[in-house]
């Protein structure tokens, strides 16, 4: 189906002049620069945090660069798996991370289940682990998402926006379905001011004490989740559709369902505590009043009958 052309953007954020440098053999990419900065970034801060609960610092650590690792070797795998013919003829390329190609669906699976293993083999504590970790995934989120930037990838459709993202270097597929577009949807920065957003909203939740222990991170699944199924409907470079759908807009949808059914789960077991609270609360008070009245009323009994005239005392008086 043929498109309609996309006049020029009077203004538009232009293509990175560089994608990196180099340094003696290395050829460094800004992409994983920021995605190394913005991991680094959460790690301190999940450590400081944690610290702050009152937890083990040696713990967190070992909790975060665990995150980190296998968080790594999901996103990459989650990458790889549905475009597993790509890497056939050259398969060391599948460790190319620096080239872009991270699946961060899969990257939270694995960091996830290391943070719990390792946070439960520790002895600490998996809700306050996850409270401690929760501003700190969409921060290292909105400094890598630029690294798409410098990539010139992942983008969205083609638009005459003011903030319209120009891209230079174009593949052949982009070529063929938008031959007049030069312009597209920055869905990069949609996502890093989306999650720099969530940061802000998560640190405010945090302060009122407004939320069970461990919520924080079921926010986070909400709140990344919407904004990410959001982004996604903006996305092209997704072939596959399922229902209309990309495979990370259903994935996003999971995860929005998972974190409200968790939530909901949370607020139900705190009504249920509450209530057990005040059953025991009321039980207690109402033993203690009725066992206050029945070793008063001996006593008071045994007054009335002393204080009473018998009949010599009747005698006597007369």
């Amino acid at each position: 189906m043929p498109h309609a052309p996309v006049l020029p953007a009077l203004a538009a954020i232009p293509s990175p002049p560089i994608g990196g440098f180099e340094l003696g053999p290395l050829d460094v990419r800004f992409y994983g620069v920021l995605i190394a900065l913005g991991a680094y970034l959460a790690l301190q801060w999940t450590v400081r945090r944690y610290e702050a609960m009152g937890g083990d610092v040696a713990l967190a650590e070992r909790a975060a660069l665990a995150a980190i690792l296998f968080g790594f070797l999901g996103a990459r795998i989650g990458y790889v798996i549905p475009r597993v013919d790509r890497f056939l003829d050259a398969p060391l390329t599948i460790l190319a991370i620096w080239q872009g190609g991270l699946a961060l669906f899969g990257g939270l699976t694995a960091g996830t289940l290391a943070v719990i293993v390792v946070t439960r083999r520790g002895g600490g504590d998996v809700a306050r682990m996850a409270d401690a970790v929760a501003p700190g995934l969409p921060l290292a989120q909105a400094i890598g998402r630029w690294g798409n930037y410098f990539n010139e990838e992942l983008y969205g459709r083609p638009t005459d926006l003011p903030w319209a993202l120009r891209v230079e270097d174009r593949t052949d597929r982009f070529r063929d379905l938008y031959p007049e577009a030069t312009t597209f949807h920055p869905t990069f920065l949609y996502e890093s001011l989306w999650n720099l957003a969530l940061v802000g909203l998560l640190l405010r939740l945090d302060r009122r004490r407004a939320l069970p222990r461990g919520a924080l991170i079921l926010v986070y699944a909400v709140g990344y989740g919407l904004g990410r199924f959001l982004v996604e409907l903006l996305r092209i470079d997704t072939v596959d559709r399922y229902a209309g759908l990309s495979r990370n807009n259903w994935l996003a949808l999971l995860l929005v369902v998972g974190g409200i059914a968790g939530l909901l789960r949370m607020r139900a077991t705190a009504a249920d505590t509450t209530d057990d609270a005040t059953s025991d609360t009321t039980g207690d008070t109402t033993g203690d009043t009725t066992g206050d009245a029945a070793d008063e009323a001996p006593s008071d009994a045994a007054d009335d009958t002393a204080g009473a005239p018998g009949p010599s005392g009747a005698d006597d008086d007369a």
